[in-house]
């Protein structure tokens, strides 16, 4: 896939000397159809400066600081950063009209809406989890509870390493808000995420949340349907991060061209109904 008229499409990467931004770099440089536009990191950061030939084979040109001069040149931007990056990173896509792929996790309502307020003027591509597979997940999560009726207890476990700051994971919440939708309700009417002491029996319809840490688990996923007599187990397990920037790079090449608009790796996929 190539971007307009033929050429290269031209994508950048904020925070590309991070682990994921160093994956999306190399992702990049190695997808037909794409050129790496240029790649940024905080102000005061020690790689700043640098050239990004030391990060990606035949990257070239320094990594700046100046997130507005990325937008002003890349057809696509890709940001796995901060959430407060991220809302500003949304801002400068939509005054330079720019494809904003993002794929921060624990965003807060305000970086959300920022986000939202992009997508009213150039395509945003917003995922907790950039994975393909995980994408076809969620799909079968919303069908199964669509069918599986409320006698099927819904339970979301989620692994990750030891050092993951948020939790539930994004992607787990993404599951529990694909079950809910299969079932017709709102997650935070029926999400559970605290069990401890004594806490009764089990609310019917309830969402429950297990969140484990530990180690450098890449991230692993299981919805389980526990009914009466019976227990359907749908996963994933994520063994290298390269599945992420391959899914946030494959968004970039399809969002440029779109219409303005919220989207995620469903639509991405041809998924979304």
């Amino acid at each position: 896939m190539t971007g307009t008229n033929g050429n290269p499409t031209a994508i950048g990467v904020t925070g590309c000397t991070g682990r994921m931004g160093r994956m999306l770099l190399a992702e990049i440089a190695g997808t037909e159809g794409c050129m790496l536009a240029g790649g940024t990191e905080a102000p005061g950061s020690r790689f700043a400066g640098q050239d990004l030939g030391e990060f990606v084979p035949g990257g070239h040109g320094p990594i700046g600081t100046d997130a507005a001069a990325l937008f002003a040149t890349a057809q696509a931007v890709i940001d796995f950063t901060t959430p407060a990056a991220t809302a500003a990173h949304a801002d400068l896509a939509a005054k330079h009209g720019r494809v904003l792929v993002v794929g921060t996790t624990g965003l807060g309502p305000s970086e959300e809406a920022a986000l939202r307020a992009a997508a009213t003027k150039v395509p945003v591509v917003w995922a907790a989890n950039m994975s393909l597979g995980v994408t076809l997940l969620g799909a079968l999560v919303r069908e199964a509870a669509s069918k599986l009726g409320i006698e099927y207890d819904i339970e979301i476990v989620e692994m990750h390493h030891r050092a993951k700051v948020d939790a539930p994971s994004g992607t787990a919440l993404a599951l529990g808000r694909a079950a809910a939708l299969g079932r017709g309700v709102d997650l935070d009417a029926v999400s559970q995420r605290v069990r401890d002491g004594h806490t009764g029996a089990r609310n019917p319809g309830d969402i429950g949340f297990a969140t484990l840490r530990g180690g450098d688990v890449v991230g692993d996923h299981m919805v389980i349907f526990a009914g009466p007599g019976e227990r359907l187990e749908i996963g994933h397990r994520a063994s290298n991060r390269q599945i992420f920037a391959r899914g946030a790079v494959r968004a970039a090449l399809w969002a440029v061209g779109q219409p303005p608009g919220l989207y995620d790796m469903k639509d991405v996929l041809g998924l979304s109904s």
